[in-house]
């Protein structure tokens, strides 16, 4: 008797259905970009400098350029090129005495500028930027420039509370239900998060879109890899995360056509609301209604699956030899991820592959540095840099599985960092070309744990499986910036030796793990259990008794 996965074969792996779901769901995918990173745009740090009336005024009266006033009024760079004292200290002098003239105005008051007392900046700051960013809408610089970090950190924490409350809900109660319900609260709070009056609401309203936004890409991720047949279910899922990437290309482009902050917000929040049509345009999995025994549900939407692709109508479905034990466990529970052995040996490696890609992924962005040059051509180049990654995952999974070329690309990672510590920072092109090809490779980790990872878990935790793992992606996410900075007062090379520690670690490990090349997505907790071993007995499968009817006989 056919499984879910032969009944797909039946009603079409990839029709016209699937690629329709497929390509709706993607723009799911896409909007989840600017949730992730849009602190790059929202948040930028524009040169700046404190900002003195008395200074503004003798400049208007003097009539000096933008350039004289810069080179009379502002201090000058700390020790070793130091940017702090010219951008968080003030000379501390009255500039309104009449003992200052329009040439040089301090030369009267001392000898040598560095002589000069500097004091903080009281009147706030004047910022060198045409938009606006909420660091130049709240001040958020100098002593205040922890809360730029703790505004990503808080859609981070967001991400890793929601992965266990929104991955139960989902299978609990489906997928499609979870979708709707996180993506109208994510629109809502994207649009409330535009319109905060003040930074504490702003803290607010990120943390809590960062509790549903997650669950909302990842119910889609495991909705379209439920969608189609075991032989397009690879192809599609990293074409899902993909999707991210070309959310990151839009994202550049709408950020440098929008400066500021507010009018970029409201733009990246108010289409999300057209994600609710997906109550009309998506069905629930039928993988997950058949999990729940909703039989009567499973048999219409594989009819209207048949029917979009142009197949033979399925007239009768009923499910055999389901064991007692089996039907127990149908109602997902964050103790079916440490039930049994491998269950548990999957869930820890896992949970660490997810953990060491946020690190490497963010901590070598972090520890290469801005390069100084336009934000918007360095974010797109840096988003454009994920294709190639995506198009090296479906050449080789096909031939080698995911076990392998996941582990290759964690020791390419490894590898590239640990080779980092030892090039000379003069050879600065050498150092951002293997910082590439550890990116490159850290990448193609990013995008292959999601897949591992939703085809080691039976059906009904499949979902929570997801998040739950996942969600030590978000710990290192909130993590990552203070572990980084903080290592690199110590000595520049220490983190590269952890991200290389890690990384070769984690492809180490990630060899204990199952093969799931050719296999049957697991339907129960004991499928789980025999991957990567002999063929399971038939009859502790879910079955699904199919009959079809030829068009001329109805």
């Amino acid at each position: 008797m056919p499984t879910v996965d032969d009944i797909l074969e039946q009603v079409g792996e990839f029709g016209w259905f699937q690629k329709q779901a497929f390509l709706t769901l993607c723009l799911l995918s896409a909007a989840f970009a600017p949730v992730y990173v849009g602190i790059v745009f929202l948040a930028f740090t524009p040169d700046h400098r404190c900002l003195s009336p008395g200074a503004a005024e003798l400049s208007r009266r003097c009539g000096w350029s933008a350039a004289e006033e810069l080179n009379y009024t502002v201090p000058g760079p700390g020790p070793a090129g130091d940017a702090f004292p010219r951008q968080c200290r003030s000379y501390a002098v009255d500039w309104n005495q009449s003992a200052l003239g329009c040439v040089d105005p301090l030369a009267g008051l001392a000898a040598n500028r560095s002589h000069l007392p500097l004091g903080p900046c009281l009147h706030g700051w004047a910022y060198d930027t045409p938009g606006s960013s909420i660091v130049t809408e709240f001040n958020l610089v100098c002593d205040n420039s922890w809360k730029v970090d703790l505004f990503q950190s808080c859609v981070n924490l967001g991400f890793f509370l929601g992965s266990l409350g929104v991955g139960y809900i989902a299978d609990r109660f489906g997928r499609k239900l979870c979708l709707l319900a996180t993506s109208l609260t994510s629109a809502v709070l994207g649009v409330l998060t535009a319109v905060a009056p003040n930074y504490t609401s702003l803290l607010l309203f990120r943390l809590l879109q960062g509790l549903v936004s997650k669950g909302s890409w990842t119910s889609g991720y495991v909705l379209i890899t439920e969608f189609v047949g075991m032989g397009y279910r690879r192809m599609v899922a990293i074409l899902y995360q993909m999707a991210f990437t070309v959310g990151l290309v839009v994202l550049s482009g709408v950020a440098y056509a929008i400066p500021h902050w507010r009018w970029l917000q409201l733009a990246i929040s108010l289409p999300t609301f057209f994600f609710l049509l997906y109550y009309w345009c998506v069905p629930e999995s039928p993988r997950w209604l058949l999990s729940q025994k909703r039989n009567a549900q499973v048999m219409k939407i594989m009819g209207h699956i048949a029917q979009k692709n142009g197949k033979s109508p399925l007239t009768d479905l009923k499910m055999l030899s389901l064991e007692e034990d089996v039907t127990e466990k149908l109602s997902p529970s964050f103790v079916d991820l440490f039930r049994t052995p491998q269950l548990r040996k999957h869930t820890f490696i896992l949970m660490y592959l997810w953990f060491t890609s946020s690190v490497l992924y963010q901590g070598l962005i972090m520890h290469v540095g801005a390069t100084g040059g336009n934000l918007y051509l360095d974010f797109l180049y840096s988003a454009l840099v994920e294709f190639p990654a995506a198009f090296i995952i479906l050449a080789t999974i096909d031939r080698f599985g995911l076990i392998r070329p996941l582990a290759t690309s964690n020791l390419v990672a490894g590898t590239a960092c640990f080779i980092m510590i030892f090039i000379s920072h003069d050879l600065h092109w050498l150092n951002i070309t293997v910082a590439c090809v550890g990116r490159m490779g850290i990448t193609i980790v990013f995008q292959m744990v999601c897949l591992v990872n939703a085809e080691l878990y039976p059906t009904f935790v499949r979902n929570l499986g997801v998040m739950v793992c996942s969600s030590l992606c978000d710990l290192g996410g909130i993590i990552t910036p203070f572990l980084v900075f903080r290592l690199m007062e110590v000595w520049q090379g220490l983190p590269l030796t952890l991200f290389a520690g890690l990384g070769l670690i984690a492809g180490g490990v990630t060899l204990l793990l199952p093969e799931t090349k050719g296999i049957t997505l697991p339907e129960t907790i004991e499928d789980a259990e025999n991957l990567g071993k002999i063929a399971k007995p038939k009859e502790n499968m879910i079955y699904l008794q199919i009959q079809t009817s030829e068009r001329a006989g109805t």
